[in-house]
């Protein structure tokens, strides 16, 4: 399994797993929405999760929640080009720009994001993966069931695991033949999954190794875990550093996460056991 991916003109080794931190700069997010729509806290709290550990810090300005607004893509950039530009400019931690939309993700790079984190593999906007090779920056394909508004109405599979893999998979290639060389894949916890689809796609998450590109799980703090202990979201971390064990053991080379100092306390564990 391909261990690294090219980043800012550098090699980030991914054989030792790393923490993406999530910012997200939107007013409705279903976790942290409003707390760091201002530049400032912005800033503020990239910093505090660089700190703590993070190597990536993942910018959102398009909540995915089921039922979120829509906002136009010109209200997109103007929330997250100038957080990006500020991050870019005090720190020296890498950015990723999570949309689905092309445009966003070439502002984004021009402000100084360093790769682009997009929920909907290219199905969205179907310029992203040309978009994506000019720009010469790594991507990550994640797969989700229908669309952010309606995913969670009765997503349906005959084998989530294989149809999920199998997507990836097809993904990968097509990735590769627009001329994109760096690839994450993310196989989508609660992006038009059942709580039970995502338990069985993380029992079986080793199989996604089998891609040979690295593999970022997001699970930190979803509704899987959530609803399944009945508390609220932001009451969620224990659970989430659990399931995060899960993840690490099943290859994971990426932590998508809300609480960086958990997550990397997780890692660290996890590396300290594999010696």
């Amino acid at each position: 399994m391909k261990r690294s991916i090219n980043i800012k003109g550098t090699a980030l080794d991914l054989s030792i797993p790393k923490v993406m931190g999530i910012l997200n700069v939107t007013p409705d997010s279903f976790s942290d929405g409003g707390q760091f729509s201002s530049v400032e806290a912005a800033l503020n709290q990239a910093v505090r999760m660089q700190e703590e550990g993070a190597s990536i810090i993942d910018v959102g300005g398009y909540s995915s929640r089921p039922g979120a607004d829509d906002v136009t893509v010109q209200e997109e950039i103007d929330r997250v080009s100038p957080v990006i530009e500020k991050i870019a400019k005090e720190s020296e931690v890498y950015i990723s720009i999570d949309t689905f939309r092309a445009e966003v993700a070439r502002q984004a790079i021009r402000a100084g994001a360093h790769v682009v984190n997009d929920i909907s593999a290219g199905e969205d906007d179907n310029t992203m993966l040309s978009t994506v090779s000019a720009l010469g920056v790594p991507y990550i394909a994640m797969h989700k069931q229908g669309v952010p508004l309606t995913m969670q109405v009765n997503p349906n599979y005959d084998d989530v695991v294989n149809e999920v893999y199998g997507y990836l998979k097809s993904k990968v290639l097509e990735c590769r033949s627009a001329g994109i060389a760096d690839i994450i894949i993310d196989p989508g916890f609660g992006f038009g999954k059942t709580i039970e689809h995502n338990f069985q796609l993380l029992s079986s998450l080793s199989k996604f190794q089998e891609i040979d590109v690295p593999l970022l799980a997001g699970i930190s703090r979803k509704s899987t875990i959530y609803k399944t202990l009945d508390v609220l979201p932001n009451e969620a971390v224990n659970g989430t550093t659990f399931l995060h064990a899960f993840a690490l053991l099943g290859g994971a080379n990426i932590l998508r996460v809300h609480d960086v100092k958990e997550a990397m306390e997780c890692t660290k564990l996890w590396n300290r056991m594999k010696g």
